[in-house]
């Protein structure tokens, strides 16, 4: 379980000082996919790099599984699965070898970094390419050994930063089905986007962060019965469009 209070990020330079979250607060389930969604600048990334002890908050705290992020940070980087922006991978290294080295890092004996390794490729439909080199995989192919990566030490808690970003139909659906597989066995998904599709497919719980607020935080269902609305875009744009005009 992860649970976000009163969350504050401020990031200073010598010219300005820009107040990324503003006391944001949220709980993340196990057997649940939470989404945080908003725009670009929002605060989405600040606060999954939060989660992952990238970035230390300014005030307030996150715990995972009841740890501290400002406490333990050691302790919450075993406990989690994340995924950034930003690939990581090595391209003289083969998918397969990408997946060892990473698995090593985590500490798995020889054994449990193949069971897994079968198993991510097989899910994430990378079987005929694990040993080919990453310099050859496609954008698609790399995200989806990047969510390998991620998952290699088979952690209770996933996070992931846009994770279907950039990817085209039939990546974003093996990406999705897989995801939506980990919820079924019980882990704890927290993502965000900016892709409204992906949110009506995936998130069973939104949070819309905007300008480093949230602005509602509910399931789906409730969201739209509460603003009115079909879709999860229309709760959103109602709801932007109403901060950008305060």
């Amino acid at each position: 379980m992860i649970e976000v209070r009163d969350l504050r990020k401020v990031f200073k330079s010598k010219r300005k000082k820009v107040e990324a979250l503003k006391g944001i607060s949220f709980d993340a389930h196990p057997g649940e996919i939470f989404g945080l969604l908003g725009p670009n600048g929002a605060g989405k990334t600040t606060t999954l790099r939060i989660l992952s002890t990238m970035l230390t908050p300014t005030d307030g705290d996150a715990r995972i599984d009841g740890v501290s992020v400002k406490d333990n940070p050691m302790e919450i980087r075993r406990k989690i699965g994340f995924l950034s922006t930003e690939t990581g991978l090595y391209d003289k290294l083969t998918g397969e070898e990408t997946l060892k080295f990473f698995g090593k890092l985590s500490g798995l004996e020889e054994k449990e970094i193949k069971e897994r390794s079968d198993f991510l490729f097989s899910s994430l439909g990378l079987e005929k390419d694990r040993k080919r080199l990453v310099g050859e995989y496609s954008t698609g192919m790399k995200q989806k050994l990047s969510i390998a990566r991620a998952l290699i030490h088979n952690p209770e808690i996933i996070i992931f930063d846009e994770p279907t970003n950039g990817l085209d139909i039939l990546t974003t659906k093996t990406v999705v089905d897989f995801l939506l597989d980990m919820k079924l066995k019980g882990k704890t998904v927290v993502i965000s986007t900016h892709i409204l599709d992906v949110v009506e497919k995936l998130c069973d719980r939104v949070a819309i962060i905007h300008r480093g607020k949230i602005v509602a935080n509910n399931t789906i269902t409730e969201l739209k019965n509460e603003y009115n609305a079909k879709t999860i875009e229309e709760v959103f744009f109602s709801l932007v469009n109403f901060e950008g005009e305060k």
